[in-house]
């Protein structure tokens, strides 16, 4: 296994990439970020299958458009992570901000702990692409909005200290949002139906646990004996009724 560590220590974004980039194409299979403090644009558009490892805070759009690689955030990361990203894999051990899998349509990105608002924005699916969603901890307000495809999964590990927000799934017209407990139907966005989970649904969804505890290292025994509830999409066309049609 080749093996690179970059110092990113007063390092603008750019000759960053641009170092990552030559790592990639001269075979690195294992890349390391060390003080990392906000840098947007890590791993933008990389195909292949290197392991990036990020110690810090990275910043905003992190894996945009990245198909393949394996990137593991120990610390924060900024808004957007997995924007349109098509595959691979994000692990973020901490929180992210705003619009988490922004229109991801492929891989996955697991959250240990909270994320900020809309996330799971626009995420879509096509073929054999599913894009995954797992947030350990809960969201702020419209998560899920305009969901076209995909799973989202909100395992609210805090749940007795942060509440449920309002506008969930609003305007979704595909894919499915899995959160755990009951959701008040005043946090139901326009557009949504819920279900409580039985049978088939849960057992869609223990693999995906599991693997998001053994990421995490942590014990999947509370997410797997819990009750979840289940929102999809009412119609395929949940603002029909906003067009006038001749």
């Amino acid at each position: 296994m080749k093996k690179v560590t970059i110092d990113a220590t007063d390092l603008h974004y750019t000759p960053l990439n641009q170092q990552i980039r030559k790592a990639v194409r001269e075979g690195t299979d294992h890349i390391v970020l060390d003080n990392v403090m906000g840098q947007r644009f890590i791993a933008d558009g990389l195909k292949g299958s290197v392991v990036i490892e990020i110690h810090g805070v990275a910043g905003g759009d992190l894996g945009m458009f990245m198909r393949g690689p394996d990137i593991r955030l120990f610390g924060n990361a900024d808004h957007a992570p997995g924007n349109t990203m098509d595959a691979g894999s994000i692990a973020i051990h901490g929180s992210a901000g705003d619009a988490v899998a922004h229109s991801m349509r492929g891989g996955k990105v697991l959250v240990r702990d909270n994320i900020g608002y809309r996330g799971g924005i626009h995420m879509k699916q096509y073929v054999d692409k599913c894009p995954v969603l797992v947030i350990g901890g809960s969201s702020r307000s419209f998560l899920g909005e305009y969901m076209a495809g995909g799973l989202l999964i909100m395992l609210r590990r805090f749940a007795d200290t942060l509440e449920i927000e309002r506008g969930i799934g609003s305007g979704i017209y595909g894919g499915e949002i899995f959160i755990r407990g009951n959701v008040p139907d005043s946090c139901l966005g326009v557009g949504t139906k819920k279900d409580i989970c039985h049978g088939d649904d849960i057992a869609r969804i223990v693999p995906v646990i599991h693997e998001f505890c053994e990421t995490f290292s942590l014990d999947p025994g509370i997410f797997l004996n819990s009750e979840y509830t289940r929102i999809s999409p009412a119609s395929a066309r949940p603002f029909a009724n906003k067009y006038t049609w001749e």
